[in-house]
Formats: C-alpha cells, structure tokens, sequence
C-alpha cells in the first residue's frame, strides 16, 4: 500500500460550510501543440475532470475544496500549486508516494479522446482518507475516470452513498471516456447507484449515445428523474443545454465562440451550474427540487457563459470571475 498524508500548505482557505468539495481525480494532460518546425509536441498541463471543476469553481468566487489523492512526485506538485493558484482548498488532498497519471490528447475528431497511464497512480490508490471533510461541506461534486477505476472508485461510491439522502446536494457528471471503460457491467452497476443517490445530474449528449445508444434525452431525463435525482442537465454541445425537472424542462442557448479546443469545456459548465446554483441560495435538496424558473435560467445562463470562454482558449483554462463582468461573490 502506497504511504499517504494530508497535505499542508503555509496559507489555506478557511473551510466552512458554504464549501463545494469535488471528489476526483488529479493529472497532467499533455496537449498537442504544434512546433515552429511544424512538428506537433505535447504540453503538460494540470487537469482531469473533477480538479478542472474544483478550479473552476475557485475562479468563480466559491469556496471549493478538493478531495482525492495527488502524487508526491514533482507533477503532484503542479497540481497542488495550480490548485491554490486557483483559490482551491487543498485540506483534504492526500499525497501519495505514488505516480501521477498521465493523459494525452487527441484533438483531431469532434470529440477529445484521451489515452490514460495510470498504473498504480495516486489518484487510482487513493481509498478515502479525508473522506470525514465531506461531512462539512455543502455540496459534494463526483465524476468521470474516478469512478472507473478502481480501487478509488469504490471509495468514491461508497463515499456518496454514505451521504445520499443527506442535508448536502451530490452532484455527478458521468464524463464517460470509452477508451477505459474495459470492465463495463461493474461501472454501469456503479453508476446506476450513483445516479439513483445524486440529487443533480449533469450529463453530456455524446455521453448519453455511449451510455443508452439511441435512446432520446426526453426519455433518459425522465428516467433518471424517476430513480432520485431533483435535476437532470443535458448539454449538446452549439445546440445548448436543457435541464428537466419533475415539472417540466427549461431550455438554455450556447454562447457563440470561435472553438480552439473543448477540452475542459463540460467541467468548466458544471461549476458554471454549481456556481449558479450557490449564487441563488438553491444549492440544497430541497432548494434544487423547489427551484424557481428564474435562479435556474441563472445558472444556466452563468454555465453556458463560462464554458464559451474555456471554449474558446487551449485546454481546460476556465474564466476568473472578473473576465465575466460580475461582482466578487
């Protein structure tokens, strides 16, 4: 087993209870970016799906925490100083003497595609230490590769369904990557039970056509709706986002942009919504399940906005606050 600690830093956040804690991976994304040769090379840059949202949601003013395993080795530290450059709390971080995983991009199709070396990496051992922050915060976000591989997988389960039901919204973004999904039942069994305990779903169309082939949004919202969650948000990409509820569906346009790559583009949406959502005071079970029209469109509105913006830059760099005109929070 790898050694962990909690890692320490000179300055942190306060941690309170307004905090949203994304629970998830850590990596280093390496970008192809073309050479004055003409060549193309790859550039290192932190991400992975759950750290993109946690610094999103830091450059939008609200309190975020990560939780997760980062190597201790010197990409690890990359990821810890981009994390606290992003006003991200890093409490409940574990280091890990392990390697970090390492991604490469392929921006060559419609889609980003991702090819992941991952043995024994931080992120994948990580088995829940830190886990009791989660009882402090008022939103826990879970997501994408964490919860395909295991062992860290099974504690992130556990970990949200230790809280389903509870005061505190669970919010999931299934980001399906098909070049991992090798041991498919035991991941749809996962996600079905994760589904069944958020209380928001936010889910991409192109991941909809891997998960249920065929099937229409109309049908799958109401689904999912049916088994627990209050909210359900499907993005599509230039055609906008629709969120279904109990009562009915609300409609949202895409912000037009001149597209450089979308890698980040859906993480950066989902703290955009998470944002939104905390900005309104809906952020709770009973708040999302009773959520005017007007603080939805908000939200949606704010997603929407700070997707475009990470849209149109290269890789997953999502907008500070101040670039989209509003007020500290």
């Amino acid at each position: 087993m790898p050694s962990a600690r909690v890692y320490k830093r000179a300055q942190t956040w306060k941690w309170h209870a307004s905090m949203i804690l994304c629970c998830g991976e850590s990596l280093i994304d390496f970008v192809p970016v073309h050479t004055g040769d003409g060549h193309v090379a790859y550039r290192p840059l932190p991400g992975g799906s759950v750290f993109n949202v946690a610094c999103a949601l830091g450059r939008l003013g609200i309190p975020a925490g990560l939780l997760g395993g980062i190597a201790t080795d010197f990409f690890g530290d990359m990821l810890v100083a981009a994390l606290a450059a992003s006003h991200v709390d890093t409490a409940a971080v574990s280091r890990l003497d392990c390697p970090t995983t390492l991604g490469f991009v392929s921006l060559e199709g419609e889609e980003p595609r991702y090819a992941f070396y991952d043995a024994n990496a931080a992120d994948r051992q990580w088995s829940g230490a830190g886990a009791a922050f989660a009882d402090a915060a008022e939103a826990l976000h879970f997501g994408s590769i964490s919860l395909v591989r295991e062992p860290a997988a099974l504690a992130y389960e556990a970990l949200l369904l230790a809280h389903a039901s509870g005061r505190r919204v669970i919010s999931l973004d299934p980001n399906i990557r098909p070049d991992l999904m090798r041991n498919d039942p035991r991941y749809r069994a996962r996600l079905d039970a994760m589904i069944a305990g958020a209380n928001l779903v936010k889910v991409s169309a192109a991941d909809l056509a891997w998960l249920v082939p065929g099937a229409a949004l109309d049908d799958v919202a109401a689904d999912w709706l049916g088994r627990g969650p209050a909210l359900v948000v499907i993005t599509r990409g230039a055609k906008g986002a629709i969120a279904y509820r109990s009562r009915g569906r609300l409609e949202q346009p895409a912000e037009p942009v001149h597209v450089v790559d979308t890698v980040g583009a859906g993480d950066s949406f989902t703290a955009g919504l998470l944002a939104g959502l905390h900005e309104r005071g809906v952020l709770t079970p009973a708040g999302l399940a009773g959520a005017p029209d007007a603080a939805l469109h908000h939200a949606m509105a704010l997603a929407q906005r700070v997707a475009s913006i990470t849209c149109g830059r290269a890789g997953a760099d999502s907008p500070w606050r101040n670039e989209l005109g509003l007020e500290t929070a």
